[in-house]
């Protein structure tokens, strides 16, 4: 489990395709605290720690991973969101993330607004999935608060503090995100449709 609060960005450094599988290198302050084994959040997608180097370390996404998210895409020297799994015990500051990606959206609207940024996203609605005004969304593995909720569309609001520590400062309109709805508005989707 994750939080959505980014500790670090870091960077790609290789990418290597092995059968349909693609093993990403990722420069990174946080690789002298991880070891092998371990879960890492990418860009919102949780990923195993499979080598470690001094500054650096790989992990593997199947092809079911590419497939439902944007990692297929990332190119080297990409910025990527990382978040190390929470601790039992630690303060919940963003909210519960799995690191299982539902979809990918698409950036529709990138304005500035008097010190902060408004993003607006576009998502397939026929997967089932939605979002509620002030609600949580998690994009590209960062923990947010949903305005403007419409039917496969909402935006949300940027504070300069994420702006500047996540990759949301390269995204443009037209590039894909990943997307995890709230794990708790999923349930009771599944839930209340058994009541229909």
């Amino acid at each position: 489990m994750f939080t959505g609060i980014i500790e670090t960005v870091g960077r790609v450094k290789n990418l290597k395709e092995d059968r349909e599988n693609l093993d990403i290198t990722i420069e990174s302050s946080l690789a002298s605290q991880l070891k092998v084994d371990q879960s890492v959040a990418h860009n919102g997608v949780c990923l195993t720690v499979v080598e470690l180097g001094v500054d650096w370390y790989r992990v593997t996404a199947i092809s079911e991973t590419l497939e439902k998210t944007n990692l297929g895409a990332l190119t080297v020297g990409q910025a990527v969101n990382l978040e190390r799994a929470m601790k039992l015990g630690d303060r919940l500051d963003g909210h519960l993330v799995q690191g299982h990606v539902d979809q990918v959206g698409t950036c529709i609207g990138r304005e500035a607004v008097a010190g902060s940024w408004i993003f607006s996203f576009q998502y397939d609605s026929a997967a089932g999935n939605i979002t509620i005004e002030k609600g949580s969304i998690t994009i590209n593995g960062v923990s947010l608060t949903v305005v403007n909720s419409k039917k496969a569309q909402f935006s949300v609001a940027i504070i300069p503090y994420t702006y500047e520590h996540t990759n949301f400062n390269s995204i443009e309109e037209g590039e894909t995100v990943n997307l995890e709805f709230d794990i708790i508005g999923k349930y009771l989707k599944r839930l209340s449709a058994n009541y229909v």
